[in-house]
Formats: structure tokens, sequence, C-alpha cells
């Protein structure tokens, strides 16, 4: 059986996967959203929308400052997920995707956020097994969450 008390989790089987099913594993450590973090997703992925980098407008809109791109805090998935869950017991896993995803709230910078995730199902496919997981972002200090979404990974047992 896999310990869920000692993250990240290390299951190395299918049944190992299984069992996890609705086990909620997390939360991570927070993580810190600052202006020159969402100034460096700007500049990779090119969005320079002004809430996201202009301080000084957004200060003044409705929602007083720059806000994180709710893509920043989905990219941190891959990472956040990784300190609550490893597949390092398998010869491979690949992020295969997501099946749902929402933005609820936004991500004021300075803000810091963190993520709880939970194995929603394991199933054999050909070539492996398709895992897929809730993955809830919270803000500190916010009751809404500001990421839900179903990720998607696959997993091939060693062998």
């Amino acid at each position: 059986m896999t310990d869920t008390t000692a993250l990240p989790v290390r299951p190395a089987s299918f049944d190992e996967l299984t069992a996890l099913i609705g086990k909620e594993l997390g939360p991570t450590d927070w993580h810190d959203v600052t202006q020159e973090r969402v100034n460096a997703f700007a500049d990779a992925t090119g969005d320079h929308q002004w809430i996201h980098i202009d301080t000084e407008r957004a200060a003044a809109s409705p929602l007083g400052g720059t806000i994180a791109h709710g893509l920043y805090s989905l990219s941190l998935g891959p990472a956040l997920s990784a300190t609550l869950l490893r597949f390092d017991g398998f010869a491979h896993s690949l992020n295969y995707g997501y099946n749902k995803v929402r933005f609820p709230a936004p991500v004021p910078v300075g803000s810091r956020i963190r993520m709880r995730a939970t194995i929603q199902s394991a199933e054999q496919v050909g070539g492996g097994i398709q895992v897929t997981m809730s993955q809830v972002v919270e803000r500190e200090g916010s009751d809404k969450p500001v990421v839900v979404s179903e990720s998607v990974a696959r997993v091939v047992e060693a062998g």
C-alpha cells in the first residue's frame, strides 16, 4: 500500500494507483506570485495584456493591480503536482493533457497560491495506464479557487 501521508506519494503499479483514487493529496507549499514571474511568463508566451504587466494602469482598474495570467497558474500544475505525486516508480510518464480547465477567480500579483490534487481514475489503456486527476489551486486568504482542472497523464509500468 502506498503511504499518502509522506509527500510526494510514489505509486509504482496499477494497483497502487487505483488504491489512491479519491484520496486528496496536499496541499503543496505556497508559491509566491511575483510581478517578475508574471512578466517572465508574459515574455515567454508573448501575452503582454496590460492587466498582467502594466502596474500603473492595472492599479486604476477594478482589480486594483496586476493579476497573473490564468495560464500562468495552470502551467504550475506539473511542478506543483510533482511535489504531491511522483511517477518515478514507472518506466516513464507523460502529461497527456486536460479534460477541463476553469479559472474561477483572479490571482493578484503579490499573492500566494498552492494546489491540492485527487486521483479520479486510473485505467488500463493501450500501452499503459491513463491517470485522471483533479487539481485545485487556491489563493491564500480566498475561499474561491483560482484554477480547477482535470489533468490526464499516461504512465507505463516498469518491466
